[in-house]
């Protein structure tokens, strides 16, 4: 198994209640203490850090194996998220510091710190500029 450094927490993560249902892209399910998120990089899977980590409404940093970092994230209904860290209006690595809200259709984002820029956390796309996209990789537990 790879091992990733993690880069970055935003600020105290603690445990939160994972559920009962799994589902892709979810931490729902059997996860419980020990349970790691897992993001595709390239072709493999790769270990990123503990699901206990991951507190609703905050971000994590990690180091891809590539060298690219992403940021992840959990949101209030247990579904796990990954980005690219670097905010694309200011080559800035600090997506995962970025605020999580909603839309009122429903879609999840993280506002970037800086400039407020919102991208969709599932499709990468920045919601305030519709020429603008942040990669987006895979999550899984593993």
């Amino acid at each position: 198994m790879t091992t990733l450094a993690a880069v970055e927490t935003a600020a105290a993560l603690g445990t939160a209640d994972v559920g009962t249902a799994a589902a892709p892209g979810t931490a729902a399910g059997s996860a419980g203490a020990g349970t790691r998120v897992e993001v595709r990089a390239g072709r493999s899977w790769s270990p990123v850090c503990d699901l206990d980590l991951l507190a609703p409404g905050r971000g994590v940093a990690a180091l891809l194996p590539d060298g690219r970092q992403a940021a992840l994230f959990r949101d209030a209904a247990d579904r796990l998220y990954a980005v690219s860290n670097r905010d694309p209006f200011t080559g800035a690595y600090v997506l995962s510091r970025g605020l999580v809200g909603s839309t009122a259709e429903g879609r999840v984002y993280v506002a970037s710190p800086l400039l407020k820029q919102r991208f969709d956390l599932a499709t990468g796309e920045c919601l305030d500029d519709e020429a603008v996209r942040i990669d987006v990789h895979p999550v899984r537990l593993g």
